[in-house]
C-alpha cells in the first residue's frame, strides 16, 4: 500500500491573475476527481480561499477606483453645464 502524497500549502498569490489561475486550477482538480483526495483537501480548500480573497481584494479596489472615476467625471460635467 503506498501513501498519498501531500501537496505542500503553496503561499498566497500577490496578482489577481496568480489567484484567478489558482481557483481555476483547484476548481478543475475537484471536478476531475472520481473519489475525493481527503489528504490533500484542506490544503487545497486553504489555497483556494486564500486565492479568492485576493481575487475579491483586487475586485473590490478596480470598482472603487472605478466609481471614484465615475462620480469625478459626473461632477465635472455638472459643473461645465
Amino acid at each position: 500500500m503506498t501513501t498519498p502524497t501531500r501537496r505542500r500549502k503553496k503561499a498566497a498569490p500577490k496578482t489577481f491573475k496568480a489567484a484567478y489561475d489558482i481557483l481555476k486550477t483547484n476548481a478543475a482538480e475537484l471536478q476531475q476527481q472520481d473519489e475525493p483526495d481527503i489528504d490533500n483537501l484542506m490544503t487545497t480548500v486553504e489555497e483556494s480561499i486564500a486565492a479568492y480573497r485576493v481575487c475579491e481584494t483586487r475586485i473590490n479596489a478596480v470598482q472603487q477606483a472605478l466609481d471614484a472615476a465615475f462620480a469625478e467625471e459626473k461632477s465635472t460635467s455638472s459643473t461645465d453645464s
